[in-house]
């Protein structure tokens, strides 16, 4: 190369080749062994075939998965393990064990190396999911006892949430309580819950009853009535002898309560007594129903001679009443009740006497005469008979002359002065008269008088009764000297006013007294 100036000159460099790769192992030859090895290796689930064959990715892979299961089954539930999880896992389970397989088929092995060793060891291994599983089952036994622990714990807490209330209150809280014990016991029978059922349920009966333990035997019938019915639900077995717990002292509480309520005079004694002589005919409560009621029938019957005669003849009255309704068969004590019943009918009857008696001294008139008519209709052949219809009488009249109801009238009959009734109306009337003696008695209508009209009463020459040409009804009476009570009343119409006089009889004379019809019955001597 020459010349005065810069050029460009060609270099042509070599460089001497590159040795070649060393060949790729050769797989080694095919061993079914080996494959089986790595297959049952993955079935223990942590992968171990895939680091028998150094795949370590497919072995965190595996790693994963077991993970996933174990983080969806624990802690163990009493419901197990979700069904999908399972499937899923077993479909992992059986896939990384044939792809194993195939893996391990010709793939040399890290360790052990020997074939029939990597099997031995897989199937070793086997028993570390089989012992989880028998792990898992012993957890998931002990969680459903801690279920079914919890559920009787919230029964109990029912139970005692209660019994702090009244029973009809608490009711539902004791019905949802039995529904769980009957639960446990039924469904789960031999779990440690079930076998407490037997203790819960003595502490049930003695909370629900604690009315009955306060001596509150009113308040004890609701709820050992509800006892009664809990071994329709319950085992017979888990409850022994509380099956019969409540009956004696529902027996007695019954028999308690009725009593009281008899004496107060409580209308609800008869239905716990007819409760008593159905659902516990034998029993020795139901021997004293009958005693109770038969002095009950005679403590009332003394009332009649107390201050309130009326109310004790009502109370009988209706003791009677109630008597006769009681179920007495069942308990042989039917006729026995009957016979009370009877008694305190007849003691009502011959105390209306003495109510009657009552109620014309406190002025109660009207009362009085319904009274003694009761009175008279019922006794026929009764001692006060005679003067309960004197009375009946002087009631009527001291209804218009409250002054004719100032003395109870006696059984005294005549006197020493007459006085003569005439009837100068068109109707058949009534005399009733009161004072020293009292009586009654009828007079046929006047055929040919009539009424007179209003104003003719008004004239100074008014004189009723003196017409020379009429033939007057008339009856004469014997009467004693006293003033005498005198009303007229017309028969055939009862929306006519009784016509009213007062006379003050006195020895030596002869009366005269008259009755005629007005737009008001009139009369006077």
């Amino acid at each position: 190369m020459s010349g005065d100036g810069y050029g460009t000159h060609d270099h042509t460099y070599s460089f001497p080749p590159m040795p070649p790769m060393p060949p790729a192992p050769p797989p080694a030859p095919a061993d079914g062994a080996r494959a089986v090895a790595v297959a049952v290796l993955n079935l223990g689930g942590l992968g171990l075939g895939y680091a028998l064959v150094r795949r370590w990715g497919l072995m965190l892979l595996c790693w994963i998965a077991t993970a996933a299961l174990l983080f969806a089954v624990l802690p163990a539930d009493p419901d197990g393990v979700p069904v999908f999880a399972l499937v899923l896992y077993g479909v992992f389970l059986a896939a990384v064990a044939a792809h194993g397989a195939r893996v391990g088929l010709r793939a040399r092995p890290t360790w052990p190396r020997q074939a029939p060793l990597a099997l031995l060891l897989g199937l070793v291994l086997l028993a570390v999911p089989a012992g989880g599983v028998v792990l898992y089952d012993d957890a998931r036994d002990e969680a459903v006892q801690q279920m079914l622990l919890d559920r009787l714990e919230r029964a109990d807490r029912l139970v005692a949430k209660a019994g702090t209330q009244s029973f009809s209150l608490g009711r539902d809280g004791y019905r949802q309580a039995v529904e769980v014990y009957e639960n446990l016991s039924a469904d789960h029978p031999g779990s440690r819950a079930a076998d407490r059922v037997p203790g819960r349920m003595k502490t049930f009966y003695a909370t629900v009853g604690e009315a009955y333990a306060q001596g509150d035997h009113c308040g004890a019938i609701e709820p050992l009535t509800y006892l009664r019915t809990v071994p329709r639900s319950m085992p017979r077995t888990d409850l022994g002898e509380l099956t019969d717990w409540p009956d004696d002292r529902l027996a007695t509480s019954l028999y308690a309560c009725a009593s009281q309520g008899l004496t107060a005079g409580d209308t609800t004694w008869a239905s716990q007594f007819g409760e008593l002589l159905t659902t516990f005919p034998e029993s020795d409560q139901a021997a004293k129903v009958e005693p109770a009621v038969r002095a009950a029938v005679t403590r009332t019957s003394r009332d009649l001679q107390g201050s309130e005669p009326c109310g004790a003849v009502e109370r009988l009255r209706s003791l009677s009443s109630e008597i006769d309704g009681l179920p007495g068969e069942e308990a042989g004590v039917d006729d026995a009740l009957a016979r009370d019943a009877r008694q305190a009918t007849a003691n009502a009857d011959s105390g209306a006497y003495l109510c009657g008696v009552d109620q014309y001294r406190d002025g109660d008139f009207e009362a009085a005469q319904t009274t003694m008519n009761t009175f008279v209709e019922a006794n026929k052949n009764h001692k006060n008979r005679a003067r309960a219809q004197k009375i009946a009488i002087a009631a009527e009249i001291a209804q218009t002359v409250p002054a004719a109801g100032k003395s109870l009238p006696t059984t005294r009959t005549g006197g020493s002065i007459s006085v003569t009734v005439q009837n100068d109306s068109p109707d058949d009337i009534t005399v009733l008269y009161t004072g020293p003696v009292t009586g009654s008695f009828t007079l046929k209508a006047c055929g040919s008088c009539t009424t007179y009209s209003f104003s003719s009463t008004l004239s100074p020459g008014f004189q009723p009764c003196s017409d020379s040409g009429k033939n007057y009804p008339e009856r004469t009476i014997s009467l004693p000297p006293g003033t005498t009570y005198f009303l007229h009343k017309p028969n055939n119409d009862s929306l006519s006013t009784p016509a009213s006089d007062t006379a003050k009889l006195r020895s030596g004379y002869i009366y005269t007294e008259c009755a005629y019809a007005t737009q008001t019955l009139g009369s006077g001597f």
